[in-house]
């Protein structure tokens, strides 16, 4: 009957350090896009970010043509990367990285093209790019098109999120919800009213924060982000004194154990 008791009071001495290791968090706290003092339940949207070609950027530049032979000749790289995901014999660490080859934007904003040499891109949209290789090509191919695409945008999202990562962008436009939504959401320990948005602008490197629970964020102009942002989900108040009550109460709860283990022994 001791022994019962003891192993009961261990029990209730277990449950209740686990009740105080969690902290109460408002509600109000965890809920995004709340309404602001108007009600109103219709915004305006931030103006869509469109990209523009940098210094350091890889682009893709692809080429098709009424002549599928001429076309060839444009597309170096098509060959390359269908070798590269065909190729026998390569480990499963190869296969999971395929190569993505491209055409490197040089220090004079320039890449180079076969046959038309090179053309300054940088400063110009994707569509501008293409508008000005296509022009240049109509001496070589019939009914030329072209399509660029940026290779390395990318973002990061860091910090009190389910799954934190390093993410490429194929269609070059992606929201701050969106982005979160890839890393798997905020999980409840992180902050959602003070995200940081880190961002490389002219040469310098801002930090701004948004506040996920307001609406304001969709007229906020972070809500469309940007090549090489950095999210950052600061954890919250009771992440940290989960974490302090961790520290300061597993020697007590191992203590206590060791101790009716002792006891229990004995009987």
């Amino acid at each position: 009957m001791k022994l019962r008791k003891m192993w009961a009071q261990a029990v209730c001495l277990f449950i209740g350090l686990c009740v105080s290791f969690s902290s109460c968090i408002s509600s109000k706290e965890l809920v995004l896009y709340q309404k602001d003092a108007s009600g109103k339940d219709t915004i305006a949207l931030a103006t869509p970010y469109v990209s523009t070609i940098k210094v350091g950027d890889v682009l893709s530049v692809q080429v098709s043509s009424l002549s599928p032979e001429a076309t060839a000749f444009f597309n170096p790289y098509t060959a390359i990367t269908a070798m590269s995901g065909t190729t026998a014999g390569q480990n499963s660490q190869t296969a999971s990285m395929p190569y993505t080859p491209g055409y490197l934007v040089g220090e004079d904003g320039q890449i180079e093209l076969p046959l038309i040499g090179r053309q300054k891109v940088a400063g110009l949209t994707n569509t501008q790019a293409a508008v000005q290789i296509r022009q240049k090509l109509l001496d070589f191919l019939k009914e030329p098109t072209v399509n660029v695409r940026n290779l390395n945008f990318q973002i990061s999202v860091t910090g009190e999120v389910a799954r934190p990562s390093l993410f490429s962008i194929t269609n070059e436009q992606i929201t701050l919800p969106a982005a979160l939504g890839l890393a798997g959401d905020i999980t409840i320990y992180g902050r959602r009213d003070n995200v940081l948005i880190i961002r490389e602008e002219n040469g310098l490197r801002t930090f701004n924060r948004v506040d996920l629970t307001k609406r304001d964020l969709f007229k906020s102009p972070y809500y469309y982000l940007h090549p090489n942002d950095v999210v950052y989900i600061e954890p919250g108040k009771a992440r940290v004194a989960n974490a302090d009550r961790t520290y300061q109460t597993l020697p007590i709860i191992l203590s206590a154990l060791s101790f009716i283990a002792i006891i229990a022994s004995r009987f």
